[in-house]
């Protein structure tokens, strides 16, 4: 018996016009009758636009239209009111709204700021439509049979359903982190936490949310197995489904794909600021390897050595005694001294992180206490829910009990304070769904995708009361809608080849525009042992990431276990980014304040250029840099450049965008481009990530033509410290400053140019 699958979704369709055998359809075909209190339309619709008056009875849905933010539009198709509300459900934000409503002749116009929603009422045969017009520009709509209700006659389950309309040349992204193609027309896509590798449909993040190029995003508000057709049942539509009498979604418009977005985080939340030094490079012991503190010792010792810059060590599950996962004891024979060792580790400069998961083997000294005070999952008739799989006989930590994430807590706060600064979450996705029952009654179900919330939730605020705020991390895996709240989140096991890297850059980009800010994978793939030169090649991708770690399976990932031109690849890339902290740092605070992702796919900036609609080999890096990294042996990267003239940020060589490159690049480099209009902030500072800023700060310009660009200039803190502005004027560049900046100056075309006090003009 499979306690962790997902039970079988029913099949509704046969063809366009068939429906497969015992199921019943009921659609929303006429608005009966409607009301508008308290900023609310209810449509009472009608099965059939000729009903009579005397034609009583019969199945009918009801529409219920709301506004929790301007620009966003809430849809709830409901078949049977009075069914049993069971979380658990995502804690969602909003703003003060006031919408409208618009009676003309045949239409009512629903309207919350610069977003309607457009009903007819009576449309005649399969006349039902309501569509969303965005800036006046219509978006999507529910047109005839989308708004739908289907009971299996076979099973007795009931379904609601809705299809929206997707436009010619419309592309839909999103749904989560997804390993295959980065645009989902075409998928069928279930939201089902799994542990599955990157290899697969599978995934570890499952976020009900897509995102269109049409100007518009759409969230299914429900943790539960809502499943996506992405223009494959209805080719012409997104169709997604819940087994409930109850389905609620959300529309939101922005004129920019950075405008949808901020209004998806505003409603399920954005993600904490991560402490600076958490940007800097991670080196772990990987898993399953055989280590001491010794060797552990010899990796920071090593890395000192051959110069690279190390910010985070990480112990993975190996610093507790197997079979005892987990109960925060420290392996006594592999590391007698852990609070000794950690405070030498500190006095080197390093922060620590340590492994954990939710679950509790039986070989634990957790199980039986967590067994007696009713901290773990149940199984139906009271017993504690146990299995094999991974850990012998363990259980999993009820955190819909407050009382057990104390007490989970707790021994976190032991490990911080013994010297631990932060926290691997693994796992969470192995939740039972058959003969469990929770502490709060959640429904199991619903509660299989939004464990992973309270999981996180629970590490991450820990972390906060101990360390403080501004200074919480974790490395999780597992995510759904609303877990962005906590990052950092990994890509999960990849495999040491050139495909999985491309698929872990697949997932990371399709993760970020499903509201992740923050985003990290294992460099050089977690499965197997990469070529040295596929390492090579993946540190320069994984040190152009949010967050950047080395990590692996049955072999150490230290650089020089690969070749010894690794580590000087490995130093390269690592006191690159550290040196690119200011502008990094930057768009860290632009993510924490409005959703807007680190990485971003590039239709995500350029929507309007057709050939970025599909590309998933290269991103941008904040809003003005363009990486491409190399996924071939031979060193062969074939990228494309949108409009405009853009310069390599490494050698300074320009390119004429709108076109296509096929060129051959090192292992020391890779294409890197600076936007047009452009300026970059380059620190002094490259042997770590946290510093000051604005010291002997250059400001590295793209300005091909008169214009002006600014740059906003953090602290470590996360607060602005300095604005620079440059200004072109013909051959004329003047630099301004809001504070003096001690050594500042700007690069143009390879020369530096020393700028002192607020405004410094550099005539060529």
């Amino acid at each position: 018996m499979d306690f962790f699958k997902n039970p079988k979704k029913a099949s509704f369709y046969n063809g366009n016009w068939m429906y497969e055998p015992g199921i019943v359809p009921t659609f929303a075909e006429s608005v009966a009758t409607h009301t508008f209190e308290g900023g609310a339309l209810t449509l009472f619709t009608s099965p059939s636009p000729n009903a009579s008056r005397g034609g009583l009875g019969g199945p009918m849905l009801t529409v219920k239209l709301t506004s929790p933010a301007r620009n966003v539009i809430g849809v709830e198709v409901t078949h049977f009111r009075g069914e049993a509300k069971r979380g658990p459900d995502f804690e969602l934000g909003g703003e003060q709204t006031s919408p409208e409503l618009r009676e003309e002749e045949n239409l009512l116009v629903y309207r919350t700021g610069e977003l309607e929603a457009r009903i007819v009422r009576h449309g005649g045969y399969m006349g039902w439509n309501m569509e969303f017009v965005g800036g006046g520009k219509p978006l999507t709509s529910s047109a005839a049979r989308s708004a739908a209700y289907f009971y299996d006659s076979k099973s007795g389950a009931g379904y609601t359903s809705q299809q929206l309309e997707i436009g010619v040349g419309e592309c839909i992204y999103g749904l989560g982190e997804r390993f295959g193609p980065l645009v989902k027309n075409g998928q069928s896509v279930d939201m089902w936490q799994a542990d599955g590798g990157t290899g697969s449909e599978q995934a570890y993040k499952n976020v009900p949310f897509y995102l269109s190029n049409r100007g518009y995003g759409v969230f299914v508000d429900s943790p539960a197995d809502i499943n996506f057709e992405v223009g494959t049942v209805k080719v012409e539509r997104v169709m997604f489904t819940a087994e409930s009498e109850t389905l609620r979604y959300f529309v939101m418009y922005g004129a920019k794909p950075a405008d949808v977005l901020e209004r998806y985080t505003l409603l399920t939340g954005r993600p904490a600021l991560p402490p600076a030094w958490s940007f800097g490079l991670w080196l772990s012991t990987s898993f399953t390897t055989d280590y001491d503190e010794a060797t552990a010792t010899s990796f920071i010792d090593g890395m000192a050595e051959r110069d690279i810059p190390l910010s985070v060590f990480h112990f993975d599950c190996f610093w507790m005694r197997g079979n005892h996962w987990t109960d925060f004891v420290w392996d006594p024979e592999m590391f007698p001294d852990p609070e000794g060792m950690l405070r030498r580790y500190h006095e080197k400069g390093l922060k620590i992180c340590v492994w954990i998961n939710p679950y509790i083997a039986q070989q634990s000294r957790l199980f039986d206490e967590g067994m007696a005070n009713g901290y773990l999952l149940k199984k139906e008739d009271g017993s504690v829910w146990q299995t094999d799989l991974w850990q012998s006989g363990m259980g999993i930590v009820d955190f819909t009990n407050p009382a057990a994430c104390e007490w989970y807590a707790g021994y976190l706060r032991e490990m911080m304070r013994m010297g631990v600064d932060c926290f691997k979450t693994d796992f969470g996705e192995r939740i039972p769904v058959k003969g469990v029952k929770w502490y709060d009654g959640s429904d199991p179900v619903r509660m299989h995708n939004y464990y992973t919330e309270l999981y996180n939730r629970t590490v991450f605020r820990a972390i906060e009361s101990e360390r403080g705020i501004g200074e919480a991390v974790v490395f999780a895996r597992s995510g759904t809608a609303g877990t962005q709240k906590y990052p950092v989140h990994w890509g999960g096991d990849n495999a040491g080849n050139y495909p999985s890297m491309a698929e872990t850059l697949r997932a990371g980009l399709s993760l970020a525009v499903s509201g992740y800010g923050f985003w990290s994978h294992d460099i050089g793939g977690f499965e197997a042992t990469a070529p040295a030169d596929l390492y090579k090649r993946w540190c320069a991708f994984g040190l152009l990431s949010s967050h950047s770690r080395l990590h692996g399976s049955s072999s150490y990932r230290v650089p020089w276990s690969f070749d010894e031109e690794a580590s000087t690849v490995l130093r390269r890339f690592v006191r690159l980014k550290n040196s690119l902290m200011p502008y990094i740092y930057e768009h860290a605070i632009e993510a924490h304040e409005t959703g807007v992702p680190v990485i971003r796919p590039m239709a995500f900036e350029f929507p309007d250029d057709p050939a970025c609609a599909y590309l998933d080999r290269q991103y941008m890096l904040g809003h003005d840099l363009l990486v491409a990294p190399v996924f071939s042996p031979d060193g062969t990267a074939e990228f494309y450049v949108p409009q405009g003239k853009w310069r390599s940020l490494l050698d300074g060589k320009k390119y004429e965008g709108g076109r296509w490159y096929k060129e051959t690049f090192d292992y020391f480099s890779l294409p890197l481009l600076v936007r047009p209009g452009a300026v970059i902030p380059v620190g002094s500072t490259e042997t770590r990530p946290d510093y000051d800023y604005t010291d002997s700060l250059t400001l590295i310009i793209n300005l091909p033509g008169d214009g002006a660009a600014s740059r906003e200039i953090p602290n470590v803190t996360g607060v602005r410290d300095a604005l620079v502005t440059v200004t072109r004027e013909g051959g004329k560049f003047t630099v301004s400053a809001t504070k003096p900046l001690a050594g500042l100056a700007a690069e143009i075309d390879g020369v530096k140019y020393p700028c002192e006090g607020l405004t410094t003009t550099i005539d060529l």
